[in-house]
């Protein structure tokens, strides 16, 4: 390791973000370099233990104050000595940094040294200090009194929220002695942690960001941060906010939480899913939940029972996308929103924004518009950006969907890990074409498995009758992010390839759309994959898709032309008009001005 050596170059460094993250670097490489996840795990407690510990002595010489940090048994344990004098200028590091700043901080440079695979089984991701100003913010405007109100973060990680809040509760309570305002502090502030170690570091941060109030005060804020589980924990009380980042990730329940918290389930449980039905039933009567949150609970099948609870028991009151999600947090390629919820129920349309984080310490935020919330739990149509806010809006006048044009969507019947002994190489009377996503591509249907564990054949079974399509249909690719130029990528499987082979078998990494019977269908499968090709369809499932899945649901739920109008865009189809000009006709459907 060549801690000592690269410590020597940080010095030389000038801006103090900059430093931090060569130091975090340089803690991220020490935890590399460990032989197991055991070690690892336990060098990370060690060494961020050493941070903290330099970081609260550094602002303890300047309150003149002698306190120790509350105890923790990383803090007795030896660490190679690189390592230590790096966490020691760390520590320092930090205390150059605003006070609220220094449970993200210091988190970070934790969670980039635990083992990836604990890391998401605890949901630790901690939240960068603009977006945690800017939650607070929403909640205020949800009608919570920082100078009155109590609060708890059930997920706490390092931190990050508890400190900010105290300090803004400090800022708006009125003026009173040290002594007393600290005694409020402790009855109004509460935060869980399943870490035992980040809960360890939230209270010692926690107390940090106030610790003049406790020099003055010549009195120590008690411990207001409980180790457990938060969906487990009972008898917790009720509070006027519930605010955090709550863990992600897809949990397998026992049958008595599924029980518990079966109000908000459908199929498979989320952990920040169930961290949201958690925060209903502590959030008082008028109460808010203000929670980072992905947006993947905004659409899909999985989400539906908890949007019509969170429409049910609350009133959306502000959402903020966050404009970047790399960048955002470390390792995570979620997109992510804000959102603050009152308990109550109102007519209230949602404040919709954007916000852009702009280095550690700020954030532009653009407002885009004001939607009203379906109590229904269908998918939530949101606009994105200002540009978005109209079109989003006339979405709302669509009532036609695919199954009105006498289609349906499910996905492709094989998944291939179950029949890798019918997989084949080369065609025979036994075998059918494999379509797999690759053959969707933004130039149509093209015959394709080249990828890695791909082939292009499957040999059927008499009893696998299932399994076949002999129908022309739109296959669509079930996976897309944002970023990509086009979220629908749909092809046409032509009725002429399915002839000549007698058929395929689509994996089920694809969508199929197709309707029972071509005598009910209302226009010709080319024409559904004309309509999903457009840039204005496109951007309808935008303002519905929550996430990088393009699900079955959410294309059902998908607003479209009318049907008199869908059949206008067929006679063009049918006449050779080109793409251009179906383009800009789908768009005049959807309520856009054309040149």
């Amino acid at each position: 390791m060549r801690t000592a050596l690269a410590l020597q170059d940080v010095a030389q460094l000038n801006d103090p973000l900059v430093r931090y993250h060569a130091c975090k670097a340089m803690a991220r490489g020490f935890a590399n370099s460990r032989n197991s996840d055991e070690q690892r795990v336990q060098d990370a407690r060690v060494f961020c233990a050493a941070v903290i510990d330099a970081y609260w002595q550094t602002l303890c010489k300047r309150y003149k104050s002698r306190m120790k940090p509350k105890g923790s048994q990383y803090l007795e344990q030896e660490i190679e000595p690189d390592a230590l004098q790096l966490a020691a200028d760390t520590g320092e590091l930090i205390a150059q940094f605003p006070v609220e700043d220094a449970g993200y901080l210091i988190g970070s440079i934790y969670t980039v040294m635990l083992p990836s695979s604990l890391r998401s089984s605890l949901g630790a991701y901690y939240t960068p200090p603009p977006l945690v100003s800017r939650l607070l913010d929403l909640a205020e405007k949800a009608g919570f009194d920082f100078g009155k109100g109590t609060a708890i973060d059930p997920a706490c990680g390092g931190g990050a929220f508890l400190a900010p809040v105290a300090m803004r509760m400090i800022k708006r309570m009125p003026k009173a002695s040290a002594e007393w305002t600290l005694k409020r502090i402790g009855q109004r502030l509460r935060g869980i942690e399943i870490d035992p170690f980040a809960a360890w570091m939230s209270s010692v941060i926690l107390e940090a960001s106030i610790l003049p109030l406790c020099v003055e005060a010549k009195r120590r804020l008690p411990n207001l941060v409980t180790v457990g589980d938060a969906l487990n924990v009972s008898n917790m009380g009720t509070f006027d906010l519930v605010i955090g980042n709550p863990p992600y990730g897809r949990t397998t329940l026992s049958p008595e939480m599924r029980d518990t918290y079966s109000r908000s389930l459908y199929g498979h449980a989320n952990l920040y899913g169930l961290f949201t039905d958690l925060a209903l039933r502590l959030a008082a009567d008028n109460g808010v939940v203000a929670y980072l949150t992905p947006t993947s609970f905004l659409g899909g099948q999985y989400f539906k029972s908890l949007r019509e609870l969170l429409t049910a028991e609350t009133t959306v009151k502000g959402i903020d996308f966050i404009s970047d999600r790399n960048g955002v947090f470390d390792d995570v390629l979620q997109e992510t929103l804000l959102t603050a919820y009152k308990k109550e129920k109102s007519n209230q349309s949602a404040n919709i924004s954007l916000i852009m984080p702009q280095g550690l310490n700020s954030a532009k935020v653009e407002k885009i518009g004001k939607v009203k919330i379906p109590k229904s739990g269908e998918p939530w149509v949101l606009p994105r950006s200002t540009a978005d806010a109209k079109f989003i809006a006339n979405l709302e006048k669509m009532p036609t969907r695919l199954i009105d044009l006498g289609y349906t969507v499910s996905t492709g019947q094989l998944v291939w890990n179950r029949h890798k002994d019918q997989l084949r190489s080369m065609p025979s009377k036994s075998t059918l074409p494999l379509i797999w996503a690759e053959s969707v591509t933004a130039d149509g249907f093209k015959f394709s498995a080249t990828r890695r564990n791909h082939v292009p054949y499957l040999a059927l079974s008499a009893k696998q009758p299932h399994l076949v399509t002999r129908h022309s249909c739109v296959l669509l690719q079930r996976t897309t992010a944002k970023e990509q130029a086009r979220r629908l990528i749909p092809a046409l499987l032509p009725q002429d390839f399915l002839d000549e082979h007698g058929g395929a078998v689509v994996e089920n990494h694809l969508n199929m759309i197709y309707c029972e019977g071509l005598d009910i269908a209302v226009v010709s499968p080319k024409t559904v994959c004309a309509l999903l090709s457009t840039e204005a369809v496109d951007r309808a499932f935008r303002g519905i898709s929550g996430s990088v899945a393009v699900s079955a649901y959410e294309l059902n739920a998908l607003p479209l032309p009318t049907v008199d109008q869908i059949c206008e865009l067929e006679q063009l189809i049918s006449s050779g008009c080109p793409k251009a000009t179906i383009e800009r006709k789908v768009s005049e459907f959807y309520g856009e001005k054309t040149k």
